[in-house]
């Protein structure tokens, strides 16, 4: 007999999420966005990108929370982290398209900076992964962190 998707439990890979770093690359990102809206004279387009920069991280945290809240459990559900993960996005999705809407143009900033955002996260997570399956090591070997931030070697300051 198998169990059924929504009472099986939750397995999550070992992944390299560092906030702290991701927080010091968007900030230079901002600055970066700002100097050039600047330039083409609408440098509120580069703040509301750094606040997309910004919408994105704290969503990536509360995965990182939620999975080490929802993992905790004796019995982790997925329909439980799929609810989570749901709210959170419709949050982050209505503030991000509100901003967009209510402070038109430059608010589409916002739009861009959270889609950026998930293309570092990927990148900042997958990198590290694949380097290690370069070189053969296992997949929970040292420095790797889990997306609930376990890691024994790491202090959790990059």
């Amino acid at each position: 007999m198998t169990t059924p998707a929504k009472d099986a439990p939750l397995v999550f890979p070992s992944v390299a999420f560092r906030p702290i770093r991701l927080l010091a690359i968007s900030l230079v990102l901002t600055v970066v966005a700002v100097a050039a809206a600047g330039a083409l004279r609408h440098p509120m387009v580069g703040v509301f990108f750094g606040m997309g920069l910004l919408l994105g991280l704290l969503n990536a945290i509360g995965v990182q929370r939620s999975v080490a809240a929802i993992t905790a459990d004796a019995h982790p559900l997925k329909k439980r982290m799929a609810m989570n993960s749901a709210s959170r996005l419709l949050i982050i999705t209505v503030i991000g398209l509100a901003v967009a809407y209510v402070f038109r143009p430059a608010g589409l900033g916002v739009v861009f900076g959270l889609a950026l955002f998930q293309v570092l996260l990927v990148v900042s997570t997958a990198l590290p992964v694949w380097k290690k399956l370069r070189t053969g090591q296992p997949a929970g070997s040292e420095g790797s962190a889990g997306l609930a931030g376990i890691d024994e070697g790491s202090t959790g300051d990059d």
